[in-house]
């Protein structure tokens, strides 16, 4: 009997990428491929790339060049890259780098098997377009096995608003939201083989206007109240938000829905107007703040998450300190914040560049007052209950690790949990990046 070939995947960015990996994945176990976590041992090695930050395709053809020696080895083995860097640069990738195989980019990635057959053939494939089908449709069919108790679930891809630093418009496509009915009979199936909680995905996942299956678009608030009512699922979550997009009816449902998770990631960027509209993000820091009053009253124990960009180009000290006032206003219990990098064909790359060095000092003062907020919101935890859904054992006999509502990492000892299990906790301890605690009761 012939062994099966083995898929290497290496996956870089954000969660929509591990979810398309997934489904590459999938796409791949119908052609026979079962996954390996080993690139040594890999029939086919395929890089999901991200396109984000500075530098990204020189890291990718970095990766590559390290398996030069695996191709002299075992010619028969196929390379790939696919994603965000493999939209932008397809054909220079195939210049630069002889030993790849395939090139597909992240709408066409439906096509991998076919690609995958063309350079088994000995022809190089490439696949960089927008394709009319509905990739997801096309991949519809998932196996049927076990899986943990969280998953990502893609609803909306693309982009429509253009902001200066950001390539997504560009690697991605315009927006596009599933119909409703193809997510929740997706949804159905996760439940089916085990999972418990659902993060719904998208560029601009509140921007949601998936067909309805009575005829008229559904936005993401009556999607997600839809999903409420399917048995088994236990919490429902969703990233990444735009300001703009943040409906009334999403608002509410916050305050009413009761498998929707008290967490929310809501990127606002900067909090200079003057920097704001440089960024072509069409909102202010009023109007953000202002916007977060609303969802606090409808959901007073929300923990908010945000995305800051410092050292933007032209941003002085009084913008940045602009920025630290917001974060100030608004208290975050975690955010992600990165130095401006330049992404060749976006408008803010053509602008004067902040000096590496300021950015740098902007960047550690920022992160330092984050890092306050964030343990302030989670000392404030210790001797509250919350509910804790387990996701793996922890490093300690008898340990579990699990999330609760407001997505802390927690670890409880001596549980008696399985995974899949949601159980209060009592939590009673701190530490850098997670909670410990005992189940209640």
């Amino acid at each position: 009997m012939t062994p099966p070939r083995k898929l290497f995947i290496r996956t870089y960015g954000c969660q929509m990428n591990v979810y398309d990996s997934e489904r590459m994945a999938e796409a791949m176990g119908g052609q026979g491929y079962v996954p390996t976590d080993r690139a040594d041992d890999a029939d086919m090695i395929l890089l999901n790339t991200c396109h984000i930050r500075e530098k990204a395709a020189e890291k990718v053809y970095s990766e590559l060049g390290r398996f030069r020696g695996l191709k002299a080895a075992n010619p028969d083995l196929k390379i790939g890259v696919a994603g965000c860097v493999a939209q932008a640069e397809g054909e220079e990738i195939m210049r630069r780098q002889p030993l790849v195989d395939l090139v597909v980019g992240p709408q066409s990635y439906h096509r991998l098997p076919e690609l995958e057959q063309q350079a088994r053939r000995g022809g190089k494939a490439l696949a960089t377009d927008f394709p009319e089908e509905d990739k997801f449709q096309t991949l519809a069919a998932r196996p049927r096995a076990r899986r943990g108790p969280t998953a990502f679930l893609t609803v909306q891809e693309g982009c429509d608003k253009f902001c200066a630093f950001c390539v997504v418009p560009y690697t991605r496509g315009a927006e596009m939201s599933r119909p409703a009915e193809r997510v929740l009979a997706e949804a159905r199936g996760l439940v089916e083989r085990g999972v418990r909680e659902i993060t719904l995905l998208g560029q601009n996942v509140n921007a949601y206007h998936g067909a309805g299956p009575g005829g008229g678009d559904w936005s993401l608030a009556r999607l997600i109240w839809a999903l409420n009512d399917i048995d088994g699922l236990e919490r429902i979550r969703f990233t990444t938000s735009h300001p703009n997009d943040m409906a009334d009816d999403l608002i509410a449902a916050h305050g009413e829905c009761a498998k929707l998770m008290p967490y929310l990631h809501l990127p606002v960027q900067s909090g200079s107007d003057r920097i704001l509209k440089r960024m072509n993000r069409s909102h202010s820091a009023d109007g953000y703040l202002r916007l977060v009053e609303r969802i606090r009253t409808a959901r007073p124990d929300i923990l908010l998450s945000g995305d800051f960009i410092v050292g933007f180009p032209e941003e002085t000290e009084t913008d940045f300190q602009a920025t630290l006032d917001l974060i100030e206003a608004v208290g975050y219990g975690q955010a992600y914040s990165f130095r401006y990098s330049t992404r060749p064909g976006t408008p803010a790359a053509e602008r004067a560049q902040v000096p590496a060095a300021e950015a740098d000092d902007r960047l550690q003062r920022l992160q330092a007052l984050i890092t306050r907020q964030q343990r302030s919101v989670q000392d404030a935890m210790v001797g509250r209950e919350v509910g804790v859904l387990f996701e793996k054992p922890g490093r300690l006999p008898g340990q579990m690790v699990g999330k609760s509502e407001y997505l802390h990492a927690v670890h409880v000892g001596d549980s008696g949990a399985a995974i899949g299990d949601v159980a209060r906790v009592r939590i009673v301890a701190s530490g850098a990046n997670s909670l410990s605690g005992v189940l209640a009761g």
